[in-house]
């Protein structure tokens, strides 16, 4: 008896509130689901589609990629503001920034240099501090060295990296537009530094390439 008479209280109640409407409903939900992934999307992870081969061939063009947008710190959108400073980048990191001659435009390059790092280039070898980079990671596809004197492809420097400054590289060594040109990256421009490639394809075969799907990035 005493179930019988919460759920006619609980029936009765019901009937004498007011209900939502159907489309109501469904308008707060979306506005809830776009807010969340707003949030996400400033605060969290972002998608970006890799559209050159500057990156190659540890990104390939169609390579699909998510960025941690938190791992630098949590930014004010827009501002580029850090409220809350988490971590700095370090050599190696594959970043997503803000591209110094066009904000509107977002770039991805490999972090090779951090404030009071000397870099130099001779010969197409990248010397940091000093010292050969050894990595395997950067790629030459063209035997001609470019003379100094004509532009800093395979000569450039010494140069140190300046304060809150970061000096990137494209893996494709001989085809990246990077710091060797237009110099050095603030980290007040930083987006994220990027961490899987979720989604893969290649336009031209048409089709998925489905051994990079879940591709942790180094």
């Amino acid at each position: 008896m005493e179930l019988e008479n919460r759920s006619e209280a609980d029936t009765h109640t019901e009937k004498t509130k007011p209900k939502k409407g159907r489309l109501r409903e469904n308008i707060e939900a979306i506005l809830v689901a776009v807010l969340l992934a707003l949030f996400i999307r400033a605060f969290v992870v972002q998608a970006f589609k890799i559209p050159s081969g500057s990156m190659k061939e540890t990104l390939q063009i169609g390579d699909h990629i998510l960025v941690n947008k938190f791992i630098y710190g949590i930014k004010i959108p827009f501002l580029q503001t850090t409220l809350i400073p988490v971590k700095e980048p370090k050599r190696g990191d594959i970043v997503v920034f803000k591209f110094p001659e066009d904000p509107s435009k977002d770039f991805i390059k490999r972090v090779i240099g951090v404030a009071g790092d000397m870099v130099e280039i001779r010969d197409k070898k990248v010397y940091l501090n000093g010292d050969p980079l050894n990595h395997d990671y950067g790629i030459h596809n063209d035997p001609h060295i470019i003379p100094a004197g004509i532009q800093p492809r395979d000569h450039f420097g010494p140069v140190t990296v300046p304060p809150n400054s970061i000096f990137v590289m494209g893996d494709n060594r001989d085809h990246s537009y990077d710091s060797r040109f237009w110099g050095f990256v603030d980290l007040k421009a930083l987006k994220g530094k990027a961490f899987i490639i979720y989604w893969s394809w290649d336009s031209d075969r048409f089709g998925a390439r489905w051994n990079r799907i879940g591709k942790i990035l180094k």
